[in-house]
């Protein structure tokens, strides 16, 4: 069985149309306002989508439009972890995290054998009789994590549960997650990359209210075909049309790669106006591959882009050159050698050998 979720929120711009597998994790990215937090939102009950429905399991969470059917938050079997924890402060780790069985109809006895249960799989045990002020934000993450899986939730909903945490202590909760999320179905939303890696079965890519790219968290990084999931992977991406060994951009500029099949790959230094008839496809190589020069360089670049320095930024041992949807990683001594400005024209030339074109 599966979550099945379709659902149009025109107040957010959200029209999502998702499913997820009785044993996977699904990661949600995007940019700021993309939508992700809304699907959290709607599953949990906490926003009601304009019209669709969603049902877990052959069970209906909510139908809308037409007719109205609506399940309370409490009924529909689901385990939230938020940015913040969000524990009652009156109340001990131990009853925090006991609440959740004990809400159900579980004895005290009995929710407070699985709040200690709970306790131990997010090593958290010795936490038990301390008061909510008296935790750091990890440990504050850690028992909000137990207090989710306490309820034994159909469906886990996590929205960017690391984001408020310093960066010692998100990599323990994400190895926390990856052992307590294997075999369960779970989403989460995040905007780490390492995350979609570590945790996700599958990635979703969300723009702009709707998913524009989803597969297998691998296959996504290796081959992005949005601009978010480029610049999470690191890669230039520029989209086309496929004409043999080529891309040819919206511009009319060509760009020479290496495609799926053995063909040859050729490109001049200056743009070429073509007529596109082809394949819809997309032109990758990372910044790591791109050259630059103050002037067209000698000889017969495969692919050389005429561009304007948008930004300098620190990357690693090295400087990232931004250009618009374009960037380059070069050697602080190229920087300087170069006199490198934002502002500065300047062409960047990839080998043709660096580029891997594929369909879009």
């Amino acid at each position: 069985m599966t979550l099945d979720l379709r659902a149009v929120l025109a107040a957010r711009n959200v029209d999502v149309a998702l499913e997820v597998g009785p044993a996977e994790t699904v990661a949600v990215l995007g940019p700021n306002g993309a939508g992700k937090s809304s699907i959290v939102q709607m599953l949990a009950g906490l926003l009601k989508p304009d019209s669709g429905h969603a049902t877990l399991d052959g069970r209906s969470l909510f139908k809308l439009s037409p007719g109205t059917a609506w399940q309370p938050p409490h009924g529909r079997g689901m385990g939230v972890l938020a940015q913040e924890p969000l524990l009652f402060p009156h109340l001990t780790v131990l009853e925090n995290v006991a609440f959740g069985p004990r809400s159900r109809g579980a004895s005290k006895a009995e929710s407070r054998d699985s709040a200690r249960h709970w306790l131990a799989e997010v090593d958290a045990t010795a936490l038990a009789r301390r008061l909510p002020a008296q935790l750091s934000g990890g440990q504050a993450q850690r028992v909000a994590l137990a207090r989710a899986l306490a309820t034994d939730p159909d469906l886990l909903l996590l929205d960017e549960p690391m984001a408020a945490l310093d960066v010692n202590t998100a990599p323990f909760l994400r190895s926390l997650l990856k052992r307590v999320l294997a075999g369960r179905r779970a989403i989460i939303v995040t905007h780490d990359v390492l995350d979609a890696l570590m945790l996700a079965d599958r990635i979703i890519v969300m723009e702009g209210g709707r998913i524009v790219e989803s597969g297998p968290s691998a296959t996504v990084l290796a081959h992005p075909r949005s601009a978010f999931a480029a610049s999470l992977a690191g890669l230039n991406v520029l989209p086309g049309i496929l004409e043999g060994s080529s891309l040819i951009t919206s511009d009319g500029v060509q760009v020479a790669g290496r495609p799926a099949g053995t063909l040859a790959a050729t490109g001049p230094c200056a743009e070429t106006p073509r007529t596109s008839g082809g394949l819809e496809g997309l032109a990758a190589f990372p910044p790591s591959s791109v050259s630059v020069f103050m002037a067209p360089p000698l000889g017969s670049p495969r692919n050389c882009f005429p561009v304007g320095i948008t930004a300098l930024e620190p990357q690693g041992g090295h400087i990232r050159v931004r250009a618009g949807s374009l960037a380059a990683d070069v050697s602080p001594a190229a920087v300087a050698e170069l006199g490198l400005l934002p502002g500065s024209e300047v062409f960047f030339v990839v080998k043709a050998a660096e580029v891997v074109l594929y369909p879009a």
